[in-house]
């Protein structure tokens, strides 16, 4: 008798099954509309972000002195407030903030902040300190086993820890056709044929109707005809927006631009990186305007920590503690959210903390995901104005 053990060890439809969980997720989405609308987008600044010269104190006398070399003119600066700005290359950014779409956070670390790349991205990664829990789950990915709903990595490259899950399927895409099978022939010759075993005729029609549905999101995502920069993150972005338009059922999109690692030549390095990220995300969310789905999607962007706020020998700077983190989209409340840390009031050499990054992610996981906060990161933070 062919029972379902026996068949998924022999069958060739096995070879559908990384297929197959991007629409088992519609199942969670159908259980609580609300839910379902809403899509958070991750962009992580790999390699430690300058904060100090993204969100620029221009009018602190302080600033000049420490960077000399790097310093960005207050004349240039996208002007948050009076003392504070945006550096020039975010000027793309420029219509979210006016429309009160993008939330700017500097200051942002967590208490006694490490400066190893791979220790502080798993503190951010897992909202967890012991080094070993960071083989463990995501905060994303305990967020949508609590919530319900699947992740999607948008980029060459693993699924990054936060997406770690015990039951939520991550999947990774660097192109609509990653939603095909690689062999289309073979699939559709093993789902033919006659079946009178009721366990294999369903299969067979499972198999068939995610078949067809994988065809359809694919094309769906490929047909855009909205302009994107030539980027590889605005690529990703692109991508990203075309799964989000053909519905393949993820909550969560997460992708990486890199490298912030700027010991070395910093100006036009940093300047070009940002560019990239200001043109990438304006584009972005001019495509899902047109698509009327801006109201639907929260983007977040952080980097694993700042850098020195003075600059080093080789005209760049060296790893920091606190970064800058961007929030944006339709539901969010813009402008410049919490308080830049002083340039005097220094820990170790380094600006102290004015906002943990956590009361950031309980604040997107209670009051975007609608997941319960406390359960995620094992406590209680305060909100912030974003959403």
């Amino acid at each position: 008798m062919l029972t379902r053990r026996t068949f998924l060890k022999s069958s060739s439809l096995l070879a559908l099954a990384p297929t197959l969980p991007i629409f088992l997720a519609r199942t969670a989405h159908a259980a609580d509309p609300q839910q379902a609308a809403r899509i958070l987008v991750v962009v992580q600044l790999d390699g430690g972000n300058d904060a100090l010269n993204t969100v620029v104190p221009h009018a602190d006398p302080e600033y000049a002195k420490l960077r000399p070399g790097l310093k960005v003119a207050a004349s240039d600066v996208v002007k948050l407030n009076d003392s504070v700005g945006l550096h020039p290359s975010l000027r793309p950014l420029g219509d979210l903030l006016e429309k009160g779409r993008l939330a700017v956070m500097p200051g942002v670390t967590y208490p006694n902040p490490n400066r190893s790349h791979f220790r502080s991205m798993a503190i951010w990664q897992t909202a967890k300190f012991d080094p070993e829990e960071h083989a463990g789950y995501g905060w994303l990915g305990r967020a949508l086993d609590a919530a319900g709903g699947n992740s999607a990595l948008v980029g060459a490259g693993t699924v990054p820890t936060a997406l770690r899950a015990r039951r939520s399927v991550a999947l990774s895409l660097t192109r609509p056709d990653d939603l095909l099978l690689n062999d289309a022939a073979a699939a559709k010759q093993a789902l033919g044929g006659d079946a009178k075993d009721d366990l294999l005729a369903f299969v067979r029609r499972q198999a068939a109707d995610g078949y067809g549905a994988a065809e359809k999101m694919a094309a769906q995502a490929r047909a855009s005809d909205a302009v994107y920069p030539g980027t590889r993150l605005a690529e990703r972005l692109r991508l990203a927006a075309g799964l989000l338009k053909s519905d393949l059922g993820a909550r969560v999109f997460y992708t990486v631009q890199g490298s912030y690692d700027t010991h070395a030549a910093q100006n036009f390095n940093h300047a070009s990186l940002l560019r990239e990220f200001g043109d990438a995300v304006k584009a972005f969310f001019a495509d899902l305007d047109q698509a009327k789905l801006s109201d639907r999607v929260v983007l977040l962007a952080f980097s694993e920590f700042g850098r020195t706020i003075k600059e080093n020998g080789s005209a760049g700077t060296d790893h920091g503690t606190t970064g800058a983190v961007f929030v944006a989209g339709g539901a969010v409340k813009g402008g410049l959210i919490g308080t830049m840390p002083s340039l005097t009031d220094l820990e170790q050499g380094e600006p102290k903390m004015t906002t943990d990054f956590r009361g950031i992610y309980a604040t997107v996981l209670d009051k975007w995901l609608n997941c319960p906060s406390e359960q995620v990161l094992g406590a209680k933070f305060e909100h912030l104005p974003l959403l």
